[in-house]
C-alpha cells in the first residue's frame, strides 16, 4: 500500500457496479481511503491489463463473482490531501457496470462485507464520497 500514500503521480483504478434484478452491490471497503465506508468492488489497474479486465478481475477478487462487464459508465479523480494539504492519495478511477455471470457473494479481499442492496435503500449506507456523484448521475440516489 506505500506506493499509494504520498504518490508522484495519479494511479488508475477501476470500479465496477455489480447489478443485478434491480439490485446493485455494496461492499464495505477494508483498507483507505475509505475504509468501513461503503462502496463497490474496485482496485488497480495492472500493468499490462486493460481497464475492463481489472475490474472484471477486481470484482471476483472481492466479492466471488464472475462478471459481464457490459459498459463503463465515469471516470472519477480521487483525491485526498492530509491536513497540511498535501496530496495523500491520487486515483483516477474508472467505472463499469457489470452484471453477475457466475459465483456466490462472499466479502473477500479487501471487502468486510458485501450486500446486495436496491437503490432506495442506499441513502441508509455510509458511502464513499466519490461514489455519490456517479450515483446521483445515473439516478440510483436521491439528491
Amino acid at each position: 500500500m506505500s506506493h499509494r500514500l504520498y504518490p508522484q503521480r495519479p494511479i488508475v483504478g477501476v470500479g465496477v457496479l455489480i447489478e443485478q434484478e434491480g439490485e446493485y452491490l455494496l461492499i464495505k471497503r477494508a483498507a483507505e481511503p475509505d475504509k468501513g465506508l461503503w462502496s463497490i468492488p474496485g482496485g488497480l489497474v495492472e500493468v499490462g491489463e486493460k481497464a475492463s479486465e481489472a475490474a472484471a478481475r477486481e470484482a471476483l477478487e472481492e466479492t466471488g463473482l464472475t462478471v459481464k462487464i457490459v459498459k463503463r459508465i465515469s471516470v472519477i479523480d480521487k483525491i485526498v490531501k492530509d491536513e497540511k494539504g498535501k496530496i495523500k492519495f491520487h486515483f483516477i478511477i474508472i467505472d463499469f457496470l457489470a452484471n453477475p455471470l457466475s459465483g456466490e457473494v462472499h466479502a473477500m479481499d479487501d471487502a468486510l462485507e458485501a450486500k446486495w442492496v436496491k437503490p432506495e435503500n442506499f441513502i441508509d449506507y455510509n458511502m464513499s464520497p466519490t461514489l455519490l456523484p456517479m450515483l446521483k448521475e445515473m439516478g440510483l440516489y436521491p439528491g
